[in-house]
């Protein structure tokens, strides 16, 4: 196995000897109770132990302020604010030289002082916050000292099962459950399962990781493995590392990618269908409708189905602003009525799958946001919500022994 697979493997078996460290959830009818432990997990005990210092400082030993850095405000005027003379100032300049510029602190970041519990209050410390695992530390306690550092994350594995009463995303929220893991599901399901008609009564089991910072939590890992039942059939995916990629396959190896996505944005509702006689809502005559329309709010980010060159970007009559991909010798997409291109799109560009190159709008002959999403098979439109895509590559014959274990031990789990 590869380094990887084997430390998902790992994962797995250590997550069946010890279930404790497994939390479970439940998404039900709201008139329901809902067991909600996995909701605010408690963190494991390696994160208490980091909760005895903050950036590698004793808390105990200062007073802790939490700041902001203010709009066009200089990283000088908040060293003097908190007592630091001029020339500590001028030493931090020096200090910081190959490490962090100064100039280009982020007006929002956050910045925490430690100051000395005794009578001088003196600040010993400065730690500016770059993003949410990189730190600059600044020592004030002899000569300055600036260093660059990186907070450690500490992964924490989850299993979280629900019924779905209303969409996923709102029953996830509802329970106490990142939402986002939903949109990791619909991401790793896109290819499957059409999460804009989800039933009542569909449910989930999913085995994913969870991120901590000391002991916040800033959001979810990877989903590792899940179980989706949609219209009574149980769509499983495990995670595994092939040809140094990571992707997503089903019981049997085959890859839950395939050539096109299911839809072209994100859990939005369908408003009009493929139709050869359609009430058109603005000239209020019936005439075919080739494609699907997507209500959803202006400025939804609108992805290519599949990789391909882009053979027209612009403005095309009714359409409005519309953006076509060329796939292969035979498929193209439409997508119209967009409100803006994607920075720098233009004709002859080759787009990856998932690729963002438009935002929905209302451009056009079009009574209000949404996208309209046009499917061409050797020039010829055919309805997308019936379109089949063949599979990308499955599991290959030499890997199959090391991705059966895998599944093995994960089944053990989501059958729990």
């Amino acid at each position: 196995m590869t380094n990887t697979n084997n430390q998902l493997f790992k994962i797995a078996f250590l997550g069946i000897l010890t279930l404790g460290f497994l939390t479970f959830s439940s998404c039900e009818n709201s008139t329901k109770s809902i067991d909600n432990k996995d909701a605010k997990a408690e963190p494991k005990e390696e994160i208490k132990k980091e909760i005895e210092k903050r950036f590698g400082i004793p808390i105990t030993d200062y007073i802790i302020d939490n700041h902001k850095v203010r709009t066009n405000q200089y990283f000088s005027t908040i060293l003097t604010d908190q007592g630091i003379p001029y020339s500590r100032v001028h030493e931090t300049v020096l200090a910081s030289e190959g490490i962090f510029d100064i100039r280009y602190i982020r007006s929002g970041n956050k910045y925490f002082t430690f100051n000395r519990k005794d009578s001088t209050t003196k600040t010993d410390f400065l730690i500016y916050q770059v993003n949410e695992t990189n730190y600059i530390k600044f020592d004030y306690r002899n000569e300055v000292i600036v260093s660059s550092h990186e907070l450690p994350i500490i992964l924490d594995t989850n299993i979280s099962k629900g019924v779905i009463e209303s969409s996923l995303w709102m029953s996830m929220k509802n329970a106490g459950i990142d939402p986002m893991l939903s949109m990791d599901l619909a991401d790793i399901y896109a290819w499957t399962i059409d999460f804009y008609g989800l039933q009542k009564g569909d449910s989930f089991n999913v085995i994913y990781e969870t991120r901590y910072i000391d002991s916040t939590y800033i959001g979810l890992g990877k989903v590792l493995a899940c179980s989706f039942t949609h219209s009574e059939h149980n769509y499983l995916a495990y995670i595994f590392v092939q040809d140094s990629l990571e992707d997503y396959f089903d019981e049997l190896g085959g890859s839950l990618r395939r050539a096109f996505l299911k839809a072209p944005l994100r859990f939005r509702r369908i408003s009009s269908k493929f139709s050869n006689s359609r009430l058109h809502p603005v000239l209020k005559i019936r005439r075919p409708h080739h494609g699907v329309d997507y209500a959803a709010a202006t400025g939804t980010p609108v992805q290519t189905i599949g990789d391909g060159k882009v053979i027209f970007v612009g403005r095309k009559g009714g359409y409005g602003k519309r953006v076509e991909i060329k796939h292969n010798g035979t498929y193209t997409t439409g997508y119209a009525h967009l409100s803006r291109y994607a920075k720098g799109l233009k004709k002859g560009d080759f787009v990856k799958q998932g690729t963002v190159i438009g935002y929905v709008g209302s451009t056009g002959m079009s009574t209000g946001p949404h996208l309209d999403f046009r499917v061409y098979k050797s020039g010829t439109p055919i309805d997308p919500l019936k379109m089949k895509s063949p599979p990308a590559i499955p599991i290959k014959e030499d890997k199959k022994k090391d991705y059966k274990k895998v599944i093995e031990f994960y089944n053990l789990i989501l059958e729990k």
